[in-house]
């Protein structure tokens, strides 16, 4: 008959919380340890990828090897080119995927991880520089890498010391500090980070201009000074944007009316709304935005002025756009 394993007894809420924090102090120490770490042999591991005209290869088995996958598409996001290669797979045909130009980023705690080991000979004689992130300086990987980076950790959080933990944590750490100095040094800005995340909520918000966004030419809600306010509501629920621009003969704006003014004025017992003028009820000098700023400046306007709507206007003050919350909200930057 098969052993069996002792029973333990039934946790508690406090016992379940009291491992979670264990975890975490334990890695938080790893991380604080590691910060003493990043030193020259970080600065030389920046400086080589900053000078290769290729591309980051990150490479690692089991753990080390999702956490390496990580690494890579950290640094592709933040303006380093970089893609993962499994190294199993490498020694089967994917080693054509590298070029002498790349920079191989080779992950391996122990730094004797069978499978990346095989491919340092290759590397070696296509001359590709090596950076290793290991937890043992002295490891093989360590040893053959053109600059080493010492992951290494007091303890893991496993608390039978076989789950990586610690160890992945402050890899990762690693990796993210090595994707945050580059894009630094590149000069990597938000609008480069928007460009490769095109379908995303930040890509909409840092890559859509109100050009993008509003409505233009005959869809524009406008009357001209002389209307009377019979004639704006007209307009108004023509081009049902709850709002109609008030314009000068040149097609420069002098004023707005919104749904918001139609219930003041309704309010008012000393108008009457058959015979009044737009001139006596719009808003002069209305917030308005131009057609080159981002759609997320219009929401962020909005926001702070309670409106719901604005016109876009050119250089010259002339009205060549309208658009609202609900445009914003169907192009996703609200």
């Amino acid at each position: 008959m098969p052993e069996l394993l002792p029973q333990t007894a039934q946790p508690t809420d406090a016992s379940l919380a009291a491992s979670g924090r264990r975890v975490v102090e334990i890695e938080a120490q790893a991380l604080e340890h590691l910060a003493t770490r990043i030193d020259g042999e970080f600065s030389a591991a920046c400086k080589l990828i900053l000078a290769s005209k290729g591309r980051v290869v990150a490479t690692g088995m089991g753990k080390s090897g999702h956490i390496a996958r990580k690494i890579a598409a950290t640094l592709a996001s933040t303006g380093t080119p970089a893609f993962y290669v499994h190294p199993g797979e490498a020694g089967h045909g994917d080693l054509g995927m590298i070029t002498d130009a790349d920079v191989v980023l080779a992950l391996s705690y122990s730094g004797e991880s069978d499978e990346v080991l095989t491919l340092l000979p290759v590397l070696k004689r296509q001359g590709n520089a090596l950076i290793a992130m290991t937890g043992r300086p002295q490891s093989t990987l360590a040893r053959e890498s053109d600059v080493h980076l010492d992951v290494s950790v007091p303890a893991e959080a496993c608390p039978l010391d076989l789950a990586p933990t610690s160890s992945t944590t402050a890899t990762l750490a690693m990796g993210d500090a090595l994707a945050v100095a580059l894009l630094e040094a590149r000069g990597f800005t938000a609008d480069d980070f928007a460009r490769s995340h095109p379908a995303g909520s930040l890509g909409r918000r840092l890559l859509l201009h109100i050009t993008d966004v509003m409505h233009a030419g005959d869809d524009v809600p406008r009357v001209g000074l002389g209307a009377t306010l019979s004639e704006a509501l007209m307009e108004m629920s023509r081009k049902r944007l709850g709002m109609t621009a008030v314009v000068d003969d040149s097609g420069k704006l002098v004023g707005l009316f919104t749904d918001g003014d139609l219930r003041r004025t309704l309010d008012d017992a000393t108008l009457d709304v058959r015979t009044a003028m737009i001139a006596e009820v719009m808003t002069r000098d209305p917030k308005t935005i131009a057609a080159d700023q981002l759609a997320v400046e219009a929401a962020r306007l909005m926001e702070t002025h309670k409106i719901s709507g604005l016109i876009v206007v050119d250089e010259a003050g002339r009205a060549v756009g309208a658009l609202n919350i609900h445009d914003l909200l169907r192009a996703r930057v609200v």
